[in-house]
């Protein structure tokens, strides 16, 4: 699944992420790189995704979230 579908105030760990060299890079120098984990903290449709990761609160556009493929964790 991607990063968009991902509910609120549930986890997720990165499976892989697909884009270009420029997304590619743009969305490593932020912390997002396969294995880590995140945290879903605001959802709405038609807004940016807030999430939580490496210490860090990060607003992505659904665009990106489309390229971020993750697994969604339990628990």
């Amino acid at each position: 699944m991607s990063l968009s579908e991902v509910k609120e105030n549930k986890s997720a760990v990165i499976a892989s992420i697909n884009g270009d060299t420029r997304f590619l890079s743009r969305i490593t120098s932020i912390g997002l790189t396969p294995g880590c984990r995140v945290n879903v903290i605001k959802n709405d449709k038609n807004r940016p995704v807030l999430v939580y990761s490496r210490d860090t609160m990060i607003a992505l556009n659904r665009k990106e979230c489309e390229g971020i493929m993750v697994e969604e964790v339990t628990a």
